[in-house]
C-alpha cells in the first residue's frame, strides 16, 4: 500500500513539473472525462469547418439552382426557335407556302387591333403579353373558390308556338302580334320592328289595354327574318325589311297610312321605311334610335362622344360585326346563346344610367325580358344575329339626309331645260313629309345622345324630345306615364275607339224613333 502511495506521489511530482494538475481521481473516471472532451472537441472542430466552408445558406443555393435551370430552359428554347426559324419558316418551307397566305390575310384584318395598343409599344409584344394574361385570367376563374357559392342561372326554355303567322309572297312565313282594338275600330295603326336580341312580344313594353283603348290604337307588333317564330331570309337587307312591314301591313288589313314605332337598334328598319315606302307611312315615333357608328357624315366631335359611352368590349363587338363578323357566333354563343338567362347589360356589354340600373332590378322586368329572350333565340341559331349586327354597322343602301324635306325641280334633259327657260321648271317635294318624333335620354349610355344630335343636324324637321334623368330602358319599359305622353304627342286628345258604321246606323235610326215618338205624343 505505501507503495502505491510512493508512486502516486512521483506521478504527481512529475505532473506538477509539466503544467498539468493531476486531480487525485481514478483512472477509469479519467478515462471517460478524456473521451467526453475528446468528442465534444471534434464536433465544434467539425461545426467550425463547415461554417468556415459554407458562405452561402440554403436558400441562396436554391435560388442559384433555380436561375442556372432557368439558364439552361432559355438556352434550350434559343435552340428551338432557331431549328425553327431555319427549317419551318423559311420561303421554301412546306408550312409557309401553306399558311403564309391565310396567315398574312388574317393579320391584315386584325391590324385595325393595333389602334388599341399605345404608339410606342410593339404589337408582336403587347398582344403577346395580352393574349398571355388571358390565359392566366381564365386559369384564375376556373379555379374559383367563390364559384360555386353563386346562385345558379336561369335556364331558357323554348315555349310552344304561341304567334299568328302570315305567308310573304316569297313563301316565307313571318310572326306577328297584334294589342289593342280590332282593325275594324283602329283610329291609329302602330307597326314596331323589335330590336337586337327581341322578339314581337317587345311591342311598347307594359303598355295598359286600357290606354290602347282610350285612344283607340291597335299595336302590331312582329318578329324579323330567323328571329321568334319568323322564317329566316338568306339575303336581307334593309329594302327587303321595309318591303316585309309593307307585306304585314297589307296582310292584317292596315289600309290607310300607319304609324312606326321602334326603339333603340329596331329603328334601322324603321329609318328603312320612311325611305323605301313613304307614302304608307304617317309618322314615326323613334325611342334613343340607333344609327350607323361609323356613318361618314358624323363629324368627328359627334364620333368621338358616340364612342367615348360604350365599353371596350361594345366596341370591340361593333368593330368584329364591320370587318370579320363570323367572329361574332363564339361571343355570342357564351352569352345569350349559352341556354342560360343573364342581366340585359351582361348579354349586351351595355353601360346603363341609374334609373335603368333601378328598373332592372324590378322582378317584372326581369320576367319580361326572360320571356323576351327566350322567344328571340328559338331557332338557336347565331346567323340572324350577325345578320342584325352587321346591318346596324354596314352600308345601309341610302343616309339619313335623304329623308329631309327639300325641293326637287325636274331640269335634266333639253326639252325640260328650254320649258325652264320660259316657265318655272315642275318642283315637287322630295324626303319624307310625315312626323318624326325622337324621345332621348340624356343619361342614355347605349344609344348615347350625341347619335339624336346627328339626326337633328341632318333631319331638322324631326321633333327630339330630351329626357333628362333618363337612359336607355326607363321611358320605355313598363311606364305608364311615359306611355300617355308619347300617344298623347302623336295624337293629341284621346277620341276613343272608330264607330264602325254598323253601329252608326243603329244609333241613327234609334235616334229617329226616338224623335218620331216625342213627335207624336
Amino acid at each position: 500500500m505505501a507503495e502505491v502511495d510512493s508512486w502516486r506521489d512521483e506521478l504527481s511530482s512529475f505532473l506538477d513539473g509539466s503544467g498539468v494538475r493531476y486531480t487525485g481521481d481514478p483512472m477509469e473516471s479519467s478515462t471517460t472525462s478524456f473521451q467526453m472532451r475528446r468528442s465534444e472537441y471534434v464536433a465544434s472542430e467539425s461545426l467550425t469547418v463547415e461554417s468556415e466552408g459554407s458562405g452561402e445558406s440554403f436558400k441562396d443555393q436554391a435560388m442559384g439552382f433555380v436561375m442556372a435551370w432557368c439558364e439552361i430552359l432559355m438556352e434550350l428554347g434559343r435552340g428551338c426557335r432557331d431549328i425553327v426559324q431555319q427549317n419551318l419558316m423559311n420561303e421554301n418551307s412546306y408550312v409557309v407556302k401553306k399558311l403564309g397566305g391565310p396567315c398574312a390575310k388574317a393579320s391584315k384584318r386584325l391590324r385595325f387591333l393595333n389602334d388599341f395598343l399605345p404608339e410606342d409599344r410593339d404589337p408582336l409584344q403587347a398582344w403577346s403579353v395580352v393574349f398571355f394574361v388571358f390565359i392566366l385570367a381564365l386559369a384564375a376563374i376556373s379555379v374559383d373558390p367563390n364559384r360555386d357559392t353563386v346562385a345558379p342561372a336561369a335556364k331558357v326554355r323554348i315555349h310552344p308556338p304561341s304567334a299568328s303567322r302570315i305567308q310573304l309572297p316569297d313563301g316565307r312565313y313571318m310572326a306577328y302580334d297584334e294589342q289593342g282594338v280590332p282593325a275594324a275600330k283602329a283610329r291609329f295603326s302602330l307597326i314596331a320592328p323589335q330590336s337586337f336580341l327581341s322578339s314581337r312580344l317587345t311591342g311598347l313594353p307594359g303598355v295598359k289595354a286600357s290606354l290602347l283603348e282610350e285612344y283607340g290604337v291597335r299595336l302590331v307588333t312582329y318578329d324579323l327574318p330567323g328571329f321568334g317564330e319568323s322564317d329566316p331570309h338568306p339575303k336581307r337587307n334593309l329594302n327587303s325589311s321595309a318591303m316585309d312591314l309593307l307585306h304585314l301591313a297589307n296582310a292584317v288589313n292596315v289600309s290607310d297610312k300607319f304609324w312606326v314605332l321602334c326603339h333603340s337598334s329596331g329603328c334601322i328598319h324603321a329609318w328603312a321605311s320612311l325611305r323605301y315606302i313613304p307614302e304608307r307611312i304617317a309618322g314615326a315615333a323613334m325611342l334613343a334610335p340607333m344609327i350607323n357608328p361609323f356613318d361618314p357624315r358624323m363629324t368627328k366631335d359627334e364620333m368621338k362622344r358616340t364612342w367615348e359611352k360604350w365599353l371596350p368590349r361594345r366596341k370591340f363587338m361593333f368593330s368584329l360585326a364591320r370587318r370579320i363578323p363570323k367572329f361574332l357566333s363564339y361571343f355570342y354563343r357564351k352569352s345569350f346563346l349559352s341556354g342560360k338567362h343573364d342581366k340585359i347589360d351582361r348579354q349586351l356589354s351595355f353601360s346603363l344610367g341609374k334609373k335603368d340600373e333601378i328598373l332592372i332590378e324590378e322582378p317584372a322586368f326581369e320576367e319580361f325580358w326572360q320571356r323576351n329572350v327566350e322567344e328571340s333565340v328559338r331557332l338557336r341559331s347565331t346567323q340572324p344575329f350577325i345578320e342584325e349586327a352587321v346591318l346596324q354597322v354596314s352600308n345601309w343602301g341610302f343616309d339619313l339626309a335623304e329623308l329631309h324635306v327639300q325641293r326637287k325641280c325636274q331640269t335634266r334633259g333639253i326639252l325640260l331645260w328650254l320649258k325652264s327657260m320660259y316657265s318655272q321648271a315642275e318642283c315637287e317635294l322630295a324626303g319624307f313629309l310625315g312626323l318624326i318624333n325622337i324621345w332621348q335620354g340624356l343619361d342614355d349610355r347605349v344609344v348615347p345622345p350625341s347619335m339624336a344630335e346627328y339626326i337633328g343636324r341632318v333631319l331638322p324637321e324631326a321633333i327630339i324630345h330630351r329626357l333628362p334623368n333618363e337612359g336607355h330602358l326607363s321611358y320605355f319599359f313598363f311606364c305608364d306615364e311615359c306611355h300617355r305622353q308619347i300617344f298623347s304627342t302623336l295624337f293629341g286628345s284621346p277620341q276613343g275607339p272608330v264607330v264602325e258604321r254598323e253601329e252608326e246606323t243603329e244609333t241613327a235610326i234609334e235616334e229617329d224613333l226616338t224623335v218620331s215618338a216625342s213627335d207624336t205624343e
